[in-house]
């Protein structure tokens, strides 16, 4: 692992390296949190556990911090920072990029893959739906898009996902799970057998 800064044009985004081990990379999974950043991620720090468990399958991890961090999250300057983290690892000869965000970053994980040629797959946890663009979600298909959401969380109730979910075409997948909060973490083995589920279908193997 290693803590390094993505440049960008509107300047640095801290993000962690999680390099893919062996000689062939499946590609790499790009996470990112909500409005107020951080490299954890929801459910308890499970992005960090991704990040201790892909490497060693093939799948590098880029845990990525938001440059601007205020309620509501900038939309714009969300998607541009996800846009550089994809392109950073481009250059890192990563050929495929799954999407994780969570929260505010389930919006930028959705925007960012319209804008991009070289998403797999995206993943949007207990999304909110400011920032998304129906034309853009029906765009998507038959790239995979992955939602889930706690079926009691208050903040952001699951009907966003559903509505996402219904915009959305061929490679959508909807999971509600029930008892779960914003963070998803009542039901956090449940969301990592998903996630891990998830990501060998979006990244497999190479021939």
């Amino acid at each position: 692992m290693s803590e390094i800064a993505v440049p960008s044009r509107l300047g640095s985004i801290g993000a962690m390296w999680h390099a893919p081990q062996g000689e062939s990379s499946r590609g790499a999974v790009l996470c990112v949190g909500g409005f107020d950043g951080g490299f954890d991620g929801p459910a308890e720090g499970i992005y960090g556990d991704l990040a201790d468990a892909l490497p060693e399958q093939g799948i590098g991890v880029l845990r990525l911090d938001f440059r601007v961090k205020t309620s509501p999250g900038p939309i714009d300057d969300g998607t541009f920072d996800v846009l550089a983290g994809i392109e950073w690892l481009s250059k890192q000869e990563v050929g495929r990029v799954a999407l994780i965000g969570h929260s505010y970053g389930g919006a930028i994980v959705v925007r960012a893959a319209f804008r991009s040629e070289v998403v797999a797959g995206i993943c949007a946890l207990s999304t909110q739906t400011m920032g998304i663009e129906p034309d853009e979600v029906r765009s998507l298909a038959p790239c995979p898009l992955l939602l889930i959401h706690g079926g009691a969380d208050w903040r952001l109730p699951p009907r966003l996902s559903e509505w996402v979910y219904s915009l959305a075409g061929e490679g959508r997948e909807l999971h509600i799970l029930e008892g779960a909060t914003h963070s998803l973490r009542q039901r956090r083995d449940d969301l990592w057998v998903l996630l891990l589920d998830w990501v060998d279908r979006v990244l497999p193997p190479l021939p």
